[in-house]
């Protein structure tokens, strides 16, 4: 079973960002199985509280998620041509130190947004994946208009779309696997 660990760059409770996570998981092959993280008690980047006495428990456990994880699934909303705070900060905490464990992890990147969807924000993200040696799936995956694309449940209304989506995250566990085969 490949394990991916999604984390998504929305705080909100109908977010359209977690809900890709949710149907990821939900279309997810059988071999896959996806945690998605949650990042409502990471408090903001302070060096001091580093330094004070480790890390702070949701930190420390949002580093283990990564480090137990094969594969991260990040899907971010784009706000002003960028990633969101609360993901920058997330991803700040767990870039930390020689033993982050983001260091050499795959990952894979996508977004639902407006007009354009999540381009920018993907871009951006990449950029700042880059410190970490992550290695990012070259394939972008954008919702664009996402109150059009999900239903009042948060399930993609578009077959087509789900299948997309479904590719996404085989492509992101074959990644894997080719990168970090399993342990016997």
């Amino acid at each position: 079973m490949r394990l991916i660990l999604g984390i998504s760059g929305s705080l909100r409770e109908r977010s359209f960002n977690t809900a890709l996570l949710r149907e990821a998981e939900r279309l997810a092959p059988e071999d896959v199985a996806i945690e998605v993280a949650d990042l409502s008690g990471i408090p903001l980047y302070n060096r001091d509280l580093e330094a004070a006495d480790g890390y702070p428990a949701p930190v420390a456990d949002f580093r283990k998620a990564i480090r137990g994880a094969e594969a991260i699934l990040i899907a971010t909303p784009e706000y002003n041509f960028s990633v969101t705070g609360v993901l920058k900060n997330a991803l700040d905490w767990a870039s930390r130190g020689s033993d982050s464990p983001l260091n050499d992890k795959v990952a894979a990147v996508m977004g639902a947004g407006g007009r354009f969807g999540t381009a920018r924000a993907q871009l951006h993200l990449r950029e700042i994946l880059i410190h970490n040696r992550v290695l990012v799936l070259p394939r972008e995956f954008l919702v664009s208009r996402a109150g059009e694309q999900f239903d009042d449940q948060l399930r993609l209304k578009d077959d087509e779309m789900a299948q997309r989506l479904l590719r996404h995250v085989t492509e992101l566990a074959s990644l894997a696997r080719r990168v970090q085969p399993a342990s016997v």
